[in-house]
């Protein structure tokens, strides 16, 4: 689990004040499948809200924790049902470039550059 100065805590929160809920969690708790669907909203967006139904308070720091540890995330915010996450996104790969060939490729024609040719 990440840490976040108040600084960056409060930069996040600012960004997360217009975003919806992605994931909603509601009465069979945290299974495998949300947790999976936190991931991937994860990788898309690193900031997230999730929508707790059902909870009181202490289950919804539980949930937060538990959500912080198992997705490495760190948790924002958490305000009445809402929980608010972020992790930082992994680096793209970079792909191999193919070297350029010159010259064409055979069986190709030379293209045309006679005035009949291109009306």
């Amino acid at each position: 689990m990440t840490e976040l100065s108040s600084a960056q805590r409060r930069a996040f929160r600012a960004q997360a004040h217009h975003l919806n809920p992605v994931v909603s969690v509601a009465g069979n708790g945290l299974t495998p499948a949300v947790l999976a669907e936190i991931e991937k909203n994860l990788l898309a967006h690193e900031l997230i809200k999730v929508r707790v139904y059902g909870e009181d308070r202490h289950q919804r720091d539980a949930m937060m924790q538990s959500i912080c540890e198992s997705t490495g995330a760190a948790a924002v915010q958490h305000i009445g049902n809402i929980l608010v996450i972020y992790r930082q996104a992994p680096a793209p790969e970079k792909k191999p470039v193919k070297p350029v060939q010159k010259g064409r490729a055979s069986g190709t024609k030379k293209p045309s550059t006679s005035k009949r040719a291109n009306r």
